[in-house]
């Protein structure tokens, strides 16, 4: 086998651990049909289902619970050198913490169409994403602006700061 094929297999023996973790999630009634794991020099450092409903937890996806353990694991807040791997497309809200994470790569199996197909549709966050604030569902408005960047002119300041 090349290492290409090599490369692919080992791959596939990930998704298919995200996506039996998946339907594991479902069939134990612990929340949606989501599951991840995250990679690291070959293998797997974290793994997360979908525990929304269980943990009355609405950031408790699947992509979200696999980069918090990820992060205890190795110690530290980003996961630079690692990959997931998500049983579907990743929502707005756990692509921008694989961003924040600094991920590798994202592999993933269903689409956010296969998801909105079985009643996960998050085309309105997206659209939410780019309009106005002005003409977002959840009102949104600026307050004490001035105040608030004193945080910023501290931050800015001290030189002993975790950059991000």
């Amino acid at each position: 086998m090349t290492p290409e094929g090599t490369i692919e297999v080992v791959r596939t023996s990930f998704m298919r651990r995200a996506i039996a973790l998946s339907v594991e999630n479902v069939r134990a009634g612990r929340g949606g049909p989501f599951g991840a794991v995250i990679v690291k020099d070959g293998g797997i450092i974290a793994e997360g289902t979908n525990l929304v409903t269980s943990a009355n937890d609405p950031t408790a996806h699947a992509e979200m619970v696999a980069i918090r353990q990820a992060c205890r694991v190795l110690g530290h807040f980003h996961l630079t050198g690692c990959e997931i791997y998500a049983s579907c497309e990743p929502c707005p809200m756990c692509l921008g913490a694989i961003y924040w994470a600094k991920l590798d790569r994202v592999f993933f199996g269903g689409t956010r169409g296969d998801a909105a197909q079985a009643g996960f549709n998050d085309e309105w966050i997206y659209q939410e994403l780019a309009a106005p604030l002005g003409a977002r569902g959840v009102p949104m408005e600026q307050l004490l602006r001035e105040e608030a960047l004193l945080a910023f002119e501290e931050w800015k300041r001290n030189e002993d700061r975790v950059h991000y």
